[in-house]
């Protein structure tokens, strides 16, 4: 299978790249700067590679540099922003500050005829974000892009197959981003988009037959389409030897306990034990309101429940979770910050009784997910189903989390996801939740003062989960939500909607 390396530098958006590349059925794999050797790229054999961006300067000392000679492997490189850039300054160009003339947002470049822009028109829009720019070409390269302030906009030496762009193609901001990186993979790389799903799952069910053989393994299920795709999977593997184990924590959204019993239990025939442990997580977060602890007391009273029923079976070797690549990302494995703690990644205790755990889904995005499942025959319904974080409803209840306030963001959420149902928008909204915030408000109800919690609505459109833009929903679907909830629940005053997009937020509230 061809391979096409996404050299990470540390930029926002190295995830997304990979995601662009992977639509193309061509596979790609990220690895930071600093875990492989030249070495070892010429002897993976490669197809391609991709520079990333990165918030650094290529002419500080203590920016991610990397070693010249992978310009000169014959493997095709196409360096993007921070990777144009140090493209240039490894080949012995001149980069510079932009001072006045640094570019942020959308920005018109004029494109030359070259191999990267074929099918591209001769003005188009890109996004730019730099506060650097290359002053003077490397010997062998010439511009073949350029705006009103930046003279090399993108930049090549055709000879070598060696490409730069200061700007983002992996965005939907660039106009025609999808054709450009589109170009470099079969135009100048010769790929040839042998990597699809039923390929995916057939290695993973083989593999894991074998790794797995004569063993007994334990899975987190939520219910959640990750956690359930990882199960059907693991299925066709092991069959009876994989056990679905349901920890019904008290922070499912409403019906949900009963509805994933059965879906699993009486449609796919597996293993489920279902495990009652309401007072034992509510008991445990009693007084806690800091997210990031939530999240952590969580994830160990999930790994001691598990091993609570693994003792009654016996020697159970293997942990499997639904752990899927924002998680991976957004938990700050790798050189990444951390974002927030995902329970089934950075929230597992230091000490389990496992001898190891199994991720089968680790290094897909959401959209692959949903495609593995539904190629894997899981009901359309459930594959589709709304994303829900393994915490469940404590990041959607800020401050301290009682009964009290699990009923009513239970009836708040089921009512929001009823009115999108209505208005047939379920497949329009990419996600859509709604949050009790830990503020309450002044509100008058039959000419009486009440004094109710605030409920914020959540929903967001994306197609990889790293970026998301908020939802424009129809004011008339808003309304009668938000009617609905403050006359059908008590304890709820005032309905806000929530229009941050991600970044700066995250889709989650905590």
């Amino acid at each position: 299978m061809e391979k096409i390396l996404i050299l990470d530098f540390g930029g926002q958006y190295n995830q997304l790249i990979a995601r662009r590349v992977r639509e193309q059925h061509v596979y790609a794999e990220i690895k930071p700067y600093s875990r492989i050797t030249v070495e070892e790229i010429k002897n993976t054999g490669y197809a391609g590679i991709i520079f990333t961006g990165g918030p650094n300067s290529v002419y500080d000392e203590m920016s991610p540099h990397y070693d010249p000679a992978v310009l000169d492997l014959g493997i095709p490189v196409l360096g993007i922003c921070y990777g144009d850039q140090l493209m240039a300054y490894m080949a012995g160009g001149c980069v510079e500050s932009a001072e006045n003339s640094s570019e942020y947002g959308k920005t018109a470049f004029k494109a030359e005829e070259s191999p990267l822009f074929t099918d591209v028109p001769e003005e188009s829009v890109c996004w730019m974000s730099h506060t650097d720019f290359v002053r003077r070409l490397p010997s062998g390269f010439k511009g073949i892009a350029h705006t009103d302030k930046c003279p090399y906009a993108a930049m090549c030496d055709e000879e070598r197959k060696l490409y730069g762009v200061q700007f983002h193609p992996e965005v939907t901001h660039t106009e025609f981003g999808k054709q450009i990186l589109r170009n470099f993979l079969f135009l100048v790389c010769g790929c040839r988009a042998d990597w699809k799903m039923e390929d995916f799952i057939r290695k993973s069910v083989g593999d894991y037959r074998e790794k797995l053989k004569g063993k007994r393994v334990f899975l987190a299920l939520s219910g959640g389409v990750d956690s359930s795709v990882a199960a059907v999977l693991l299925h066709e593997a092991i069959g009876e030897n994989l056990v679905c184990v349901f920890v019904d924590h008290g922070l499912l959204r409403k019906n949900e306990g009963n509805f994933v019993e059965q879906t699993f239990r009486e449609r796919f025939g597996m293993k489920l034990i279902r495990v009652n442990a309401q007072e034992r997580f509510l008991g445990k977060l009693s007084g806690v309101t800091e997210p990031e602890r939530k999240r952590k007391i969580i994830g160990e009273e999930f790994i001691r429940v598990f091993e609570d029923e693994a003792k009654k079976l016996g020697k159970v070797e293997v942990l499997a979770q639904g752990t899927i690549y924002p998680d991976v990302i957004e938990s700050g494995k790798g050189d990444s910050a951390v974002i927030k703690s995902h329970h089934n990644v950075g929230g597992l205790p230091d000490v389990i009784m496992f001898d190891e755990i199994v991720e089968p889904l680790r290094d897909l995005f959401k959209d692959e997910v949903r495609e593995v499942g539904e190629r894997l025959g899981i009901p359309h319904e459930l594959v589709w189903r709304q994303p829900f974080p393994g915490p469940g409803l404590a990041v959607r209840v800020l401050g301290e989390i009682t009964k009290e306030k699990l009923e009513i963001i239970r009836e708040a959420d089921a009512v929001f996801r009823e009115e999108i149902a209505k208005a047939h928008l379920e497949q329009k909204v990419s996600q859509y939740f709604a949050v009790l915030t830990d503020s309450k408000t002044v509100g008058v109800m039959g000419d009486a003062r009440t004094y109710g919690y605030t409920v914020a609505l959540r929903a967001v459109s994306t197609d990889d989960f790293m970026t998301a833009e908020w939802s424009r929903l129809p004011f008339d679907v808003l309304e009668r939500a938000s009617s609905r909830i403050t006359n059908e629940i008590r304890g709820v005053s005032r309905v806000v909607y929530d229009i941050t997009s991600k970044p700066p937020a995250t889709v989650e509230w905590e």
